[in-house]
């Protein structure tokens, strides 16, 4: 159902002598006028900020009571979908969400589009505050010619596919090329490559959907290229995932030392972590491996390389028009210093041939509700420290606070901000007086409305499905892909 108008139906409005009407959030408060105080929390998001942020308001607020919806049927957010499969002891941090879950003073909403089934500010009306911790489920847009041919994909949307996203499960990705171009030098951007590269039979113990596996193992992708606009000082990913990819059984590194002409002497000065990563990058740039190590490379079937100083301008089609047949690239140079420096184009381009693109150039927030502020450049909701600006009791945690960047433990920083903020502001009087419904009235709208709600029990049934299939074939799980099956194993 489509968001009703808030301000021709909020009751408030109304002449005294006209009811509220039925269904609606002001009818629920009246029933539940004379409940015991207690601080009533919506979280909109059940990814790490959504979790984090409801873990530190149970911790510290001992009456408090948080209800978090989340659109997916399943919670956990990037920590499922996202995580490399290859990374398990990441996930791990699902133990700690499980147990702020499984508090009785914390629910689960599953299937509840915040936005469609339910607005925002009914929300606001059922809560003393609401939290919007949804993360960036949309990727930015490369915006140049052939962007829209086949065979070119987001990283997100292709990440989605190996992680078993159900609005992902049909991308399908052609991989019978022997060429795949990545697009952006970031985390993301390696995890994908790495997952190209990595032998099917080490990721069989995994929890990547058998689906993409089974794709993946006919896979003819042999170099994987990881182009960036600027140069090795100002590349995205970590030392961590770098290494991973040095290492990786079965393919080689291919850099260019010239690329890496007198870094030496400009990254003494340099914050540790990043003099780390440049230096790990000159070395297998420049230095001869070691006996052990050029025996391995000597025999090594797939490769990957770094290219800096390229910008995407066309993606180039095959003769027929159908599909990406290659990247026609900007050559650019860098003005300014550092980290901050900026990529201008020299006016020279190269094409490179391949037959899949990947951009891995940022993921994006989207707007939720047409009475949240929100900034499109950015993408992100405007804030203060958590607050959203100009909407008293409505707050924001994680990507869509800040942007898409940091690690999980970022996000729980963050998130711990913007609960603190929530605390104090209800310390200074600043959130609404008085009991609030909570989730009984919101759970009235919902009925009324013919959406059906998951919880955290229904989830862990659905958890014990995805255990019991995998110990099948010695994975962790085989997770479900279909938001329909998951429902009929629910008795839906």
């Amino acid at each position: 159902m489509a968001p009703r108008c808030w301000r021709w139906w909020h009751w408030s409005a109304w002449p005294r002598i006209r009811p509220p009407p039925t269904g609606s959030i002001a009818s629920s408060r009246q029933q539940f006028s004379t409940q015991e105080q207690t601080l009533q929390i919506s979280v909109v998001g059940s990814g790490p900020a959504g979790f984090y942020t409801a873990q530190h308001l149970l911790k510290h607020h001992t009456r408090a009571h948080v209800d978090i919806f989340e659109k997916q049927l399943v919670p956990f957010g990037l920590v499922r979908f996202g995580v490399a499969p290859d990374h398990p002891e990441v996930k791990n941090v699902i133990n700690t969400f499980t147990q702020t879950a499984r508090s009785d003073r914390c629910a689960f909403h599953g299937n509840v589009v915040v936005g469609r089934d339910v607005t925002v500010p009914e929300l606001q009306e059922a809560y003393h505050a609401v939290v919007l911790s949804y993360g960036a489920e949309d990727h930015r847009a490369l915006e140049i010619p052939g962007e829209e041919l086949p065979g070119v994909f987001s990283a997100r949307a292709f990440v989605g596919w190996y992680n078993g996203l159900p609005e992902n499960k049909e991308l399908a990705p052609d991989l019978s090329c022997d060429t795949a171009v990545i697009l952006g030098q970031g985390n993301v951007a390696l995890d994908v490559a790495r997952i190209l590269l990595t032998p099917p039979e080490h990721l069989e113990k995994t929890d990547i959907t058998e689906a993409s596996l089974e794709v993946l193992r006919q896979s003819r992708v042999k170099m994987v290229w990881i182009v960036g606009r600027r140069g090795p000082l100002q590349v995205a990913f970590t030392i961590k995932e770098l290494r991973e990819m040095i290492q990786l059984p079965g393919t080689r590194p291919i850099l260019d030392p010239a690329d890496f002409l007198g870094l030496h002497d400009r990254i003494k000065e340099v914050p540790r972590p990043r003099k780390r990563l440049t230096e790990l990058l000159l070395r297998t740039a420049a230095e001869k491996p070691g006996e052990e190590e050029a025996a391995r490379q000597a025999v090594a079937s797939r490769v990957w390389g770094l290219r800096f100083f390229r910008s995407p301008q066309q993606v180039l089609p095959s003769p027929d028009g159908r599909q990406a047949a290659g990247i026609r690239l900007a050559v650019t140079r860098l003005e300014g210093v550092g980290e901050t420096a900026w990529a201008v184009p020299t006016g020279d381009t190269e094409d490179l041939p391949c037959g899949l693109v990947l951009s891995s150039v940022g993921y994006k927030s989207r707007p939720i509700d047409p009475s949240v502020p929100f900034d499109p450049k950015l993408g992100i909701i405007p804030n203060k420290e958590g607050r959203v600006v100009d909407v008293p009791g409505l707050y924001c945690s994680g990507w869509v606070k800040r942007g898409p960047t940091g690690v999980i433990t970022t996000t729980m920083a963050d998130s711990f901000l913007t609960s603190q903020t929530l605390l104090q502001d209800l310390k200074a009087g600043l959130l609404p007086p008085g009991p609030r419904p909570g989730y009984a009235a919101v759970e009235a709208l919902l009925s009324s409305r013919g959406v059906r709600p998951v919880s955290f029990s229904d989830w862990e049934k659905l958890d014990a499905e995805e255990v019991s299939r995998g110990q099948r074939t010695g994975k962790p799980r085989e997770k479900l892909l279909d938001p329909q099956e998951m429902l009929q194993l629910l008795g839906r």
